[in-house]
C-alpha cells in the first residue's frame, strides 16, 4: 500500500516537528560528544504523544508480548507504549535495583564495561518481545537487553528507537533483528 504524496509530507512534518523539540548539547558529557536530550521532546506533551502514536504504528501488526526497556530513557517510551498498545512492560536495570531473582549480562563500553539485570521471571519461552529505547548509538545496551531476553527463553522481535545515530552504525549489531527508528540521525 502506497503512501500519498500529501500524507508524507504530512509525517515529514510531524517528523520535523518531534525533531525540532530534542535539544542538542555539544561536548556532553564529554568533549567531541554531542548530546540529545529528550528532555525538551518529553516536556512538550503533544510532540510527545505524536512521537509515541508514530512509535507505536512502527509495530502494527507485530505479534510481540512484551516491551522490554533498559533504564533510563527507555522506560519513558516504553511505558507509554505498553499502555498504548496493551502489552506488557518488562524494565532491564544496572544491577543491584531489581528487588527479586535476577538474571544478568555484562557488556563492553567505550572505556570498561557495564551490567544489565532483569527479573528471572519476567520473560518465558511465551515471550516475544521488542526492545525499545530513546536512542541507538553502538547498540551495546539494546543487544544487552535483548541477549536477556534470549537468555531466559524469549525471543526478540526487534529493537524500537526514537531516534538512530547511524553513522555509528548500532544496527549492525543488533542484526539479524528488525531495527525501527522514528529518527534517523548522522553521528
Amino acid at each position: 500500500m502506497k503512501t500519498s504524496p500529501s500524507k508524507r509530507a504530512e509525517k515529514e512534518m510531524v517528523l520535523e516537528e518531534i525533531e525540532n523539540q530534542i535539544r542538542r548539547i555539544p561536548d556532553f558529557p564529554s568533549k567531541g560528544i554531542l548530546f540529545y536530550d529528550i528532555t525538551t521532546l518529553v516536556k512538550n506533551a503533544g510532540a510527545f504523544q505524536k512521537s509515541v502514536d508514530m512509535m507505536a504504528e512502527m509495530l502494527a501488526g507485530k505479534e510481540i508480548t512484551s516491551l522490554v526497556a533498559p533504564e533510563s530513557r527507555g522506560f519513558i517510551f516504553a511505558a507509554a507504549l505498553s499502555y498504548k498498545l496493551e502489552k506488557e512492560l518488562i524494565l532491564v536495570r544496572k544491577p543491584g535495583k531489581l528487588p527479586s531473582d535476577t538474571a544478568s549480562v555484562s557488556y563492553d563500553l567505550e572505556y570498561g564495561n557495564d551490567i544489565l539485570e532483569i527479573h528471572k521471571d519476567a520473560i518465558n519461552g511465551k515471550s516475544r518481545a521488542v526492545i525499545v529505547d530513546d536512542l541507538l548509538a553502538t547498540g551495546g545496551t539494546a543487544h544487552s537487553a535483548g541477549r536477556l531476553v534470549e537468555k531466559l527463553g524469549g525471543s526478540v522481535v526487534g529493537y524500537l528507537f526514537l531516534m538512530e545515530l547511524t553513522g555509528l552504525k548500532g544496527a549492525d549489531t543488533l542484526s539479524p533483528h528488525p531495527v525501527w527508528s522514528l529518527l534517523k540521525m548522522p553521528g
